[in-house]
């Protein structure tokens, strides 16, 4: 009397979670598929690290426009004037406005000069109208083809593409996380996906078990069977459920809205279901990659910057190595009456000029020399450097794209295991209905047959993140 109660309670507890199940799947809102573009345009567009990174460009041009700074016109004037008893020691008023040109790192000057006074020195007296002056400084050696100013300024435009690598390489990087925490949460949804219907499968052959048990057609042991397999199932679908909110709260690290607020992915969202006769790498592909690799990857233009502004830091230490030979000219013009239209009272003629020369040469050149051979130094380490990053990025190329080929094998292997496993699962399901086999058989087969499901979604899971990271280690994105 003691069997009989136990299954029927064992099958209506059973019946009513069946059908809370089934009121639960009701409330729940229509599916809605979350796709890799919806993820990119998402993170894209909102992600702070993406703003961040612009912020690495803007930075760059700042220093561009502080560069160009040094190439300024500036004006300055300075005014002194003593007085004591009844004389006027002096009164003396300079101005001068200095426009730097960028041919040959000369300065052009114009100038108002007005130094009168009892104890003026005779130099630089001027009568009561003042002195005005145009003229040129010119560097004949040293800076003539490179100085500090030009320096700066082409150093900081090299700059500017190095930022622009910079940012380009932590887009790749965080969108390549991205896409590997989408991929972790595809696997996670579809072993809960797959396990989900092997529990109702369980759960409908305990029912049609339980009704036969009753009428007396299948032995009672069939029927505990049935009862443990469903709840070895729910037991290992827990388990799943934990996994795939935990892999939807990572995935969720990577959705910003547009006013920099964390979102979270609703519950009814699913990953796209993925197509797996379009799992097998183009011949062409790496090929592609180990091309564009060379020509644009982020670490390789990086170090291009880098040897960009060496090069000019060794034109420039090349430069310091001349002698200073620095020759001005000024034409001179007293002025007359300021009444009268500007032509008459500048009077400029070759007449009335200064002229001036500078030379300084150390004599040993110790300092500019070793700055020169450590900028050579640096020079040589760089192209290691860049040997070194050329060989790795194409072994990483072309390893990722030797996973890729082996996983697609690996995921037609697994297909095919598949569909031979179904069909012994739907022979032995006969054999079951003609009474030549158990239970526990059939829930063997259909657990294996669960698990080779759950090895092809993760044969898929890690063909998608190889890819993903094949065209990460090519330095650009999916």
């Amino acid at each position: 009397m003691m069997r009989p109660c136990f299954f029927l309670m064992a099958w209506l507890l059973l019946n009513f979670s069946i059908t809370s199940i089934a009121q639960e799947k009701k409330q729940i809102a229509p599916q809605t598929t979350f796709t890799i573009e919806d993820l990119e345009d998402l993170l894209l567009a909102n992600h702070p690290v993406v703003k961040q990174t612009e912020l690495l460009s803007e930075t760059a041009k700042v220093q561009i426009a502080q560069a160009l700074g040094k190439f300024d016109p500036t004006l300055s004037s300075s005014f002194q004037n003593k007085h004591f008893g009844e004389t006027s020691y002096y009164n003396q008023w300079n101005s001068e406005l200095k426009v730097p040109l960028w041919l040959a790192g000369a300065d052009l000057k114009v100038a108002y000069d007005r130094n009168v006074g009892t104890y003026t020195n005779p130099q630089s007296r001027t009568n009561n109208a003042g002195l005005s002056a145009v003229g040129l400084s010119i560097p004949l050696g040293q800076g003539m083809f490179i100085d500090s100013r030009r320096n700066t300024l082409w150093q900081a435009k090299a700059m500017l593409h190095y930022a622009e690598a910079e940012q380009v390489k932590q887009i790749n990087a965080i969108w390549f996380q991205a896409v590997s925490d989408y991929w972790n949460w595809y696997y996670a949804y579809r072993q809960y996906y797959l396990l989900n219907e092997g529990v109702e499968l369980a759960e409908t052959r305990f029912r049609a078990i339980s009704e036969q048990t009753e009428l007396g057609d299948k032995p009672v042991i069939d029927s505990i069977e049935a009862a443990i397999t469903v709840k070895e199932r729910k037991m290992e679908l827990a388990k799943y459920e934990i996994e795939l909110k935990n892999a939807k709260l990572v995935l969720s690290n990577h959705l910003w809205n547009e006013q920099q607020t964390p979102v979270e992915l609703p519950d009814h969202a699913i990953p796209h279901q993925v197509d797996q006769q379009k799992l097998i790498p183009d011949s062409h592909l790496l090929l592609e990659l180990l091309e564009q690799a060379q020509d644009q990857h982020p670490e390789l233009l990086k170090l291009e910057s880098k040897d960009q502004q060496l090069s000019i830091e060794e034109q420039y230490r090349k430069e310091m190595l001349k002698p200073k030979m620095n020759l001005s000219g000024t034409l001179i013009s007293s002025r007359r009456n300021f009444s009268e239209s500007i032509p008459a009272y500048y009077d400029f003629n070759w007449s009335n000029y200064k002229l001036g020369f500078e030379f300084i040469f150390p004599i040993f050149l110790r300092a500019e020399r070793g700055k020169l051979k450590e900028v050579r130094f640096k020079q040589e380490e760089l192209r290691y450097e860049q040997l070194i990053a050329s060989r790795k990025i194409q072994n990483d190329v072309t390893t990722k794209y030797n996973d890729l080929t082996a996983y697609s094998k690996q995921i037609e292997l697994q297909i095919e295991n598949i569909s031979n496993q179904e069909i012994l699962l739907r022979g032995e399901l006969q054999k079951f209905d003609l009474g030549e086999t158990t239970l526990f058989i059939i829930n063997s087969r259909e657990s294996k047959l669960i698990d080779m499901q759950m090895k092809r979604e993760s044969l898929i899971a890690a063909y998608q993140k190889a890819l993903a990271e094949l065209f990460y280690k090519a330095g650009t994105r999916l």
